[in-house]
């Protein structure tokens, strides 16, 4: 996957890219990733790259031109790239469209910052507009990081085991089972016997339950979406009994 990002902080990208999963991908090739500064693309020695808005009202707008000299210039490096604009405008993102973007060999994505970005270019340089999430961040940038980093993870070959990337949650709808490690005794509990087991079928069926059963307390809107098969809902009924149960509920 091959990603370009038009940004007026390429150094807060490329510092943060380099770390962890993202930056172990960026060593051995799986990605690469490409920033472009409009502000590198302007012609005042201001290197102005915003201004008032037409018919008044708070802060500025990034101007057409030093937005679209970027876009050129990374679609010279990038020429079958899709134009992803980090906007609350936007589809949220989801685990699906994680699943997308990793699949894709080119993605440009335009980081706005001030009050937005003149629409003119939106309409005609944008293929899609995406959102993080129901609220405003300071600019495209930590949106669009968060964005490469689940996509990335995706990628055959980038985590240890590709089997890490298809037990998170999202990936079959439900949320994640429980996960626990040494030591199996301590004072703020006991590991569940079943994980100490060795039986990997009941562990595996215990681990559905615990996924089914979280998604239920936590995500129920989830559930709403999906239809169970009779095992799974004979899973999760055994779940809200004994939960219900401990919790004192008729």
């Amino acid at each position: 996957m091959r990603v370009a990002l038009l940004t007026l902080f390429p150094d807060v990208v490329r510092q943060t890219l380099s770390m962890g999963v993202v930056g172990r991908a960026l060593e051995r090739g799986k990605i690469d990733v490409a920033t472009f500064n409009p502000r590198d693309y302007t012609n005042d020695n201001y290197r102005t790259v915003d201004d008032r808005p037409f018919g008044g009202g708070p802060g500025m707008v990034m101007l057409i031109e030093p937005l679209t000299r970027a876009l050129d210039a990374a679609r010279k490096l990038l020429p079958d790239a899709s134009v992803v604009l980090m906007s609350p405008q936007g589809r949220r993102f989801d685990q699906a469209m994680a699943i997308n973007f990793s699949q894709r060999a080119q993605i440009i994505f335009v980081c706005g910052r001030y009050e937005g970005i003149d629409q003119r270019f939106v309409d005609a340089k944008v293929d899609e507009q995406v959102s993080l999430g129901d609220f405003v961040t300071s600019g495209g940038e930590l949106p669009a990081l968060a964005m490469i980093d689940a996509a990335t993870r995706l990628i055959p070959g980038v985590l240890h085991t590709d089997q890490s990337a298809i037990e998170d949650s999202f990936m079959d709808g439900l949320l994640d089972c429980p996960h626990y490690t040494r030591p199996p005794g301590h004072s703020l509990g006991d590991v569940p016997s079943v994980l100490l087991s060795g039986n990997h079928a009941e562990i595996a069926r215990w681990r559905r339950q615990q996924a089914l059963g979280v998604t239920w307390r936590q995500r129920p809107d989830l559930l709403d979406c999906m239809t169970l098969n009779k095992p799974d809902q004979q899973l999760l009924d055994a779940y809200i009994a004994a939960h219900q149960e401990k919790n004192g509920v008729q």
